[in-house]
C-alpha cells in the first residue's frame, strides 16, 4: 500500500495571500522563473531555439464550436462586474503563459470555483467539458477530486479542495474572431484556444497525489493507470538493443522538462526514432498517442490526431529510469507538432522523498510556437489589422485597454 501519511516537515503555506517565498527550494525556484518568463517573447518549444516553418495553418475544419461558445458564453453571463473584472482578459494577454501546477498560489489570476456558488461553478465545468472528450472531462474532474483527497488526508484547506482553481477567459466567445479560456490550479491546467472552427488545447498538464483515493470522499478514484500501463507496454515491446537506444538517462527529471514557465524550452529528438520501430510498436505508440490526443472533444481529436500523424516519421519515444513492474520512470513521445511527458515525481504532500508511481505528472504541448494557439494568432494578425482597440476581437473585453 502507498505511504498516505502527510509530509510534516514544513508549515503550510496561506491560500489566496501574499506569502514569503521560502529561500531555495522549488517555489523559490518557481518563482524566479517566473520573472524570467514574464519578460520572455515567446518562441515555443522547440530543439535548438528555431522555430520550424509553415506546420500550422488557419483552415475550416467543418466542426462546430458552437457548444463551447455557448458554454462560454453562459459562463460569463453568471459572473458579477466584480468578477468579470477578473477574469476576463485580452486574448494575448500575457496572463495565458502565467499558469503553475504548485499549490502556493504564487501567481494566480482569474476567478477561483471555490468563491462562487454552485451555479457558477457548474458553467466553468460546462465549459470545460464541451471542449474536452468524456474522458479527458472525467480525468479533468478525477484530478480535481483527488485534490480534495488530500485535503482529507493533510489537512490543510489553504493548499488543497476539489474548487480550489482557476478559470479565466480570453477574449470574446465568437464563431469568427479568436478567442479562449483556462482552468489553472494544482495538478491541473488545460489552455483552449478557439479560432473559427478550429481548436488548440495546449499546454494540458494534468497530474494527481495520490493517485488513487483508497479512503474518503471519493474511495476508489483513479487516475492515469492506461498512461502509466501503455507507456511502461511500448518501452516493453521494444529489444534490449531498442530500448538501450531509448533510455536517455536512468536519473528522473524533478519534474517535466516542459512544465510551467518552460515555454520556450530546447528539448532535443531523443530516444528511438518511429523509423526503427516494428509494426507492432508503431501500433503501440499510436495508441500511446491516440491516449493523450483523445483528451479533446470529438471531431477535433481526430483532426489532431491527423496533424500529428502527418509527422509521425519524425516521432521519437524516449524513456528514462528501469523497466520493471515497480520502479518509477518517465517516458516522452516527441515530433515536430507534439510533445507527450509522463513523469513519476517524488513526494510531495506526502511524506517519501524518492519518486513513486504514486505521483504522476503528464503534460502535452505544441511545439514550434502553437502552445496557447500563438502561431494561429500569429497568422491571423498577419491576415487582418488589430491595432485599433476597436477591432473585433477586443469589442467587449472590459480588460482590452490595459
Amino acid at each position: 500500500m502507498a505511504n498516505l501519511r502527510p509530509r510534516t516537515s514544513r508549515p503550510p503555506f496561506p491560500a489566496k495571500q501574499a506569502f514569503e517565498i521560502p529561500p531555495g527550494g522549488p517555489v523559490r525556484m518557481y518563482w524566479e522563473r517566473m520573472h524570467v518568463a514574464k519578460e520572455d517573447e515567446f518562441k515555443g518549444i522547440t530543439p535548438d531555439g528555431e522555430v520550424a516553418p509553415e506546420l500550422f495553418s488557419i483552415k475550416k475544419t467543418g466542426v462546430s464550436v458552437q457548444p463551447i461558445i455557448d458554454a462560454a458564453k453562459a459562463f460569463t453571463a453568471s459572473l458579477t462586474e466584480g468578477e468579470k473584472s477578473i477574469a476576463l482578459f485580452n486574448v494575448d494577454d500575457r496572463a495565458w503563459r502565467m499558469w503553475c501546477n504548485i499549490h502556493p498560489y504564487l501567481i494566480r489570476h482569474g476567478v477561483c470555483l471555490d468563491d462562487v456558488g454552485d451555479s457558477q461553478r457548474a458553467r466553468a465545468l460546462d465549459l470545460v467539458g464541451a471542449s474536452m472528450s468524456a474522458a479527458g472531462f472525467k480525468t479533468a474532474r478525477d484530478v480535481m477530486k483527488l485534490n480534495e483527497h488530500i485535503l482529507e488526508i493533510t489537512g490543510r484547506d489553504t493548499e488543497y479542495g476539489e474548487w480550489v482553481y482557476w478559470m479565466s477567459v480570453f477574449g470574446e466567445p465568437s464563431a469568427t474572431e479568436p478567442w479562449g479560456w483556462q482552468i489553472d490550479g494544482h495538478h491541473l491546467i488545460v489552455n483552449c484556444l478557439v479560432l473559427g472552427d478550429q481548436i488548440v488545447m495546449t499546454p494540458n498538464f494534468m497530474g494527481s497525489e495520490p493517485v488513487t483515493a483508497e479512503s474518503g470522499k471519493y474511495a476508489g478514484t483513479t487516475v492515469f493507470r492506461d498512461e502509466e500501463s501503455l507507456g511502461l507496454a511500448m518501452m516493453r515491446s521494444l529489444t534490449p538493443a531498442q530500448q538501450e537506444k531509448a533510455r536517455i538517462g536512468m536519473k528522473l527529471p524533478f519534474d517535466c522538462f516542459t512544465t510551467a514557465f518552460h515555454d520556450n524550452e530546447h528539448i532535443k529528438y531523443e530516444g528511438i526514432p518511429y523509423g526503427e520501430l516494428t509494426a507492432e510498436q508503431k501500433k503501440l505508440l499510436h495508441k500511446l498517442i491516440e491516449l493523450y490526443v483523445g483528451r479533446i472533444r470529438p471531431g477535433h481529436a481526430e483532426i489532431r490526431l491527423e496533424e500529428v500523424m502527418n509527422h509521425i516519421d519524425e516521432t521519437w519515444f524516449a524513456w528514462i529510469g528501469e523497466v520493471d513492474d515497480t520502479s518509477p520512470f518517465y517516458y516522452r513521445v516527441h515530433s515536430p507538432v507534439i510533445l507527450i511527458e509522463f513523469d513519476d515525481q517524488p513526494g510531495i504532500a506526502l511524506d517519501n522523498d524518492d519518486h513513486t508511481r504514486n505521483h504522476i505528472h503528464t503534460l502535452v504541448r505544441t511545439p514550434n510556437g502553437n502552445d496557447y494557439g500563438k502561431d494561429l494568432l500569429r497568422q491571423h494578425y498577419e491576415d487582418f489589422d488589430h491595432s485599433h482597440p476597436h477591432t473585433p476581437h477586443r469589442m467587449g473585453n472590459p480588460r482590452a485597454a490595459k
